[in-house]
């Protein structure tokens, strides 16, 4: 009879889940009793159940056992500084490597677009260098056709201020010939004036006593 395939999560039946952690205990303490005498190996085990109880087993004494596996997690701690550090100089050695090797393929690719080393290419990588030269000439061409639009917009703003300058300068002299006009044709009418109330009170008539 072949086993349906157990979901890997809680068991709600209590009672069901009583029977399966029975089962399961016992096996593994049996697997780990077969690998400390098949292999010849050190093994500890140590298993807590809902309930609190302690289920262990122990191929050389499990305080012998515990105590090793302290002692060696102390080195491992106090190695672990000089091991990040080796770790880290031989990625730093890793980067440079793969840097150097970028920098060569982009100093190969740039040979090529100039027109040198071609004898090694094939005829799909002529193809690719000839859309990577279009692609960068369209680039130019677009970029130097703004620069263009923007001097001549540039040119036309400049042309206007000169334009409108020169409109105001020329305005001027004709209004300071309207001014001085202006001001003649005030004093020759206060003149006239003078000269007509003069001549219509007449002079000054003198008595003899």
């Amino acid at each position: 009879m072949v086993r349906g395939k157990i979901q890997m999560k809680r068991i709600e039946n209590a009672t069901n889940r009583q029977v399966t952690f029975s089962k399961r205990r016992n096996g593994l303490l049996k697997k780990a009793f077969e690998l400390s005498v098949l292999c010849e190996s050190e093994v500890a085990v140590i298993i807590f159940s809902q309930k609190g109880r302690v289920y262990e087993f122990s191929s050389s004494g499990m305080q012998k056992t515990i105590d090793q596996y302290l002692k060696y997690k102390k080195e491992v701690l106090a190695n672990k500084p000089e091991a990040e550090e080796c770790m880290q100089s031989k990625c730093m050695q890793h980067d440079m490597a793969n840097m150097v090797k970028e920098i060569e393929s982009i100093e190969v690719s740039q040979r090529k677009l100039l027109g040198n080393d071609l004898g090694s290419c094939g005829v799909d990588e002529l193809v690719n260098i000839g859309g990577q030269l279009e692609r960068s000439l369209r680039s130019i061409r677009a970029r130097k056709a703004q620069l263009f639009k923007e001097q001549i917009e540039q040119l036309k703003a400049e042309e206007k201020l000169l334009l409108e300058e020169n409109a105001k300068l020329s305005l001027k002299p004709w209004q300071a010939s309207a001014r001085q006009k202006g001001a003649t044709h005030n004093s020759q009418s206060s003149h006239r004036s003078e000269i007509e109330t003069e001549l219509f009170i007449g002079p000054t008539e003198r008595r003899f006593f």
